[in-house]
């Protein structure tokens, strides 16, 4: 039995509705955490240490590495630059590379063994349990009592020991998590928009988690453990994409305490090639999940206050908004034009709690991460913004795609995020680590196309309040279809010369 048009008009809107509604949640969640931020200020240990200080604590540096041909002796030689007792310091490359990457790592762990470093260049039979798995590999032969970890793309500046070990004087510290800042920002229109993305991660996610008590989490990289909590949490698990993430909720259900110090920034390169950037992301997207289902019951069951159980639910289901926000954006248009008719009381009531929230606070988010880190405002400010929310936008269908896997429970290889070794005043291609994309970059355009398609049926509707919406959605599948495309196609072109010689001089 067919519906009737009345009928059908009452269940796309409430589906419609039903969606905005969960989205609002999230976005008000947002909200909340920028209220937090402002609200509560910053509690360190102090940095001074005791009369009664205990000894230095020895630390092992791991610096997990997969064909990092580009980066792999720059990350080498600022974590032996690294300013902290000789005696109480070892450094293992883990290194699970199949290219030239080796031979490189072999001449700079030879080089600094030479000028008296405790380097290790330790190699694995196979790369069973990728990144997760190359960490417990080190950590079995690990001499240090604090174990900090970083990527290949990272630069940790001399001071980071002397500046994180303090904060393991409290002994119920288990690790301690710095702030992430960009070699590349201002490379292209693609690393700024991550820039933005991630400094609302630090700036207000993680800042407002921390000082509310809440459970947050160690990020992979620029963080340095405590090796008991490692090991009383279960130690590395690989059964997720994000081994950081699973670690940090099973050491905080175990009592360890963790500690947020975004005084401490840590230079890190973003990705400059969309397909690695999606490709990043899709991971994050699905290892998140993936550790939803694995322990979000365990932590709504536990004996917890349900401030840390609430945050702890908002974080880890973050992502499930991204099928929603493909399924918004095939309905917004023929919604708005069945709501065209309505009164402006009813609009009032209904739209517009649902744009403070669903978009409102998706602004106040990002624009309080800049004034909080970088002080950035203005015009350049005023430009990144909505760029930001496009690129976030047209990221949707890679992440529903990645959140889609998770939930089916299919599982997939850990794939690494390509690095070039670029600066903003250096510019690189990763040549031969990189993956062109096939069908989405196809849905992408295809959604921004039939959203551009509906921008005059709107107008001559009437729905005037929804072509700025939808322009906006419409500009994020583009951009990221795209720029998808685009790379596709270069990936079949033969490389230049120069590029070439660039890539080898490298």
């Amino acid at each position: 039995m067919e519906a009737s048009p009345t009928e059908a008009r009452a269940l796309l809107l409430c589906l419609y509705f039903a969606v905005l509604l969960v989205l609002s949640l999230y976005g008000a969640y947002r909200a909340r955490l920028v209220w937090l931020v402002w609200k509560r200020p910053m509690s360190l240990p102090p940095s001074e240490p005791p009369a009664d200080a205990p000894a230095v604590p020895s630390v092992t540096v791991q610096l997990p590495l997969y064909n990092e041909r580009f980066v792999a002796t720059r990350l080498i030689d600022a974590a032996c630059r690294l300013t902290y007792p000789r005696e109480k310091l070892e450094i293992q490359v883990l290194d699970d590379s199949s290219d030239e990457t080796t031979l490189l790592v072999a001449r700079a762990v030879e080089r600094w063994r030479r000028c008296g470093v405790n380097i290790r260049h330790l190699r694995r039979a196979s790369r069973r349990g990728y990144k997760a798995g190359a960490l417990a590999h080190g950590l079995k032969s690990a001499l240090g009592e604090l174990i900090a970890v970083f990527d290949a793309d990272f630069v940790p500046p001399s001071d980071f020991l002397n500046r994180t070990v303090p904060h393991f004087r409290r002994p119920d510290v288990g690790l301690v998590q710095a702030r992430w800042t960009h070699l590349n920002r201002e490379r292209s229109w693609l690393t700024r928009a991550q820039a933005l993305l991630l400094d609302g991660h630090f700036a207000v996610e993680h800042a407002a988690r921390h000082r509310c008590g809440a459970f947050f989490n160690f990020n992979g990289t620029a963080g340095i453990w405590r090796r008991l909590a490692i090991e009383e949490a279960g130690g590395w698990a690989h059964d997720t994409l994000t081994e950081d993430l699973d670690l940090s909720y099973r050491a905080q259900l175990a009592g360890w305490t963790f500690v947020y110090d975004d005084a401490i920034g840590v230079p890190a390169e973003l990705p400059s090639d969309i397909e690695a950037f999606k490709s990043q992301q899709h991971r994050w997207a699905k290892g998140s999940v993936e550790t939803a289902r694995k322990l979000l019951g365990r932590i709504l069951r536990a004996d917890l206050p349900l401030r840390v159980r609430g945050h702890a639910f908002f974080h880890l289901t973050a992502n499930l908004v991204w099928p929603l926000m493909v399924l918004l954006s095939i309905l917004m248009p023929p919604a708005a034009i069945l709501r065209t008719g309505q009164g402006f009381r009813e609009a009032l009531l209904v739209d517009l709690p649902i744009f403070l929230c669903a978009t409102v606070s998706v602004c106040l988010f990002y624009l309080a991460s800049q004034r909080r880190i970088e002080r950035r405002s203005g015009w350049r400010l005023l430009v990144d913004l909505p760029l930001t929310l496009a690129v976030g936008v047209g990221l949707a269908v890679n992440n529903s795609r990645a959140v889609l896997e998770a939930l089916l429970g299919r599982r997939s290889p850990f794939v690494r995020t390509p690095k070039s070794g670029e600066t903003d005043g250096e510019k690189r291609v990763a040549l031969g680590y990189l993956e062109s994309g096939g069908w989405q970059s196809l849905v992408e355009l295809g959604l921004g196309a039939y959203l551009v398609g509906c921008v005059p049926w709107l107008l001559d509707s009437g729905a005037w309040a929804t072509v700025p919406f939808v322009s906006l959605f419409a500009a994020g599948y583009l951009l990221v279809g795209g720029a998808s495309l685009r790379a596709a196609l270069g990936a079949r072109a033969p490389a230049s010369p120069a590029a070439l010689a660039s890539n080898r001089s490298s």
